[in-house]
């Protein structure tokens, strides 16, 4: 029989088919390389945009923080007014009140009592005088609880040690000032 060498075929088949496979894998990776390239694009793409975003946010915040301390320094401002403004209202109503003091006090004082001092510290009016004797100054204290702008007279001291010299008792009273309710005269 005769002998037939299949060889070199074979080797040429091998050959080719390994040059085939080199292509693919040469395509293979191109591809992969494509992929990858092409991935990076688009993760890429999307960190750029989320970081617009971001810097588009870190924009509007400090917008909204200048306002924010805008307002804040309108809401000093106003507090401050407000504050102004209840202060003059506290004068605006108090203006009379004095006018008012002086009226009760011409009223309440009885005859034989003198006022040496009179001293208004907010709604609290402290008196020194001098009184003819103690039932004078009883009388005041009971003309002073009658009375619609005055109010809760407390006699602190009184002294009968100057009696000697011109018959008079020195004593010290304090008092509240009240405003009177609405539907009571004035």
């Amino acid at each position: 029989m005769a002998r037939i060498n299949l060889l070199p075929w074979r080797e040429e088949l091998r050959k080719q088919r390994q040059r085939e496979f080199g292509y693919m894998l040469i395509g293979g990776m191109i591809i992969t390389l494509l992929l990858v390239i092409l991935a990076h694009m688009i993760i890429q793409g999307e960190i750029d945009y989320q970081n617009e975003r971001n810097n588009l946010l870190r924009r509007e915040i400090a917008e909204l923080n200048k306002k924010i301390n805008t307002i804040r320094e309108l809401e000093k401002v106003k507090s401050s007014l407000l504050s102004r403004m209840e202060v003059i209202q506290q004068l605006q109503t108090s203006r009379p009140q004095i006018v008012h003091l002086f009226d009760e006090m011409i009223r309440v004082l009885p005859d034989g009592v003198l006022f040496t001092k009179i001293a208004q510290s907010g709604g609290k009016v402290s008196i020194t005088g001098r009184a003819q004797s103690n039932a004078r100054v009883s009388a005041l204290m009971r003309g002073i609880e009658k009375s619609d702008w005055l109010d809760k007279p407390a006699l602190e001291k009184i002294i009968s040690k100057g009696r000697g010299k011109s018959g008079l008792f020195t004593f010290n009273l304090s008092m509240g000032q009240t405003t009177p309710k609405t539907g009571e005269k004035e």
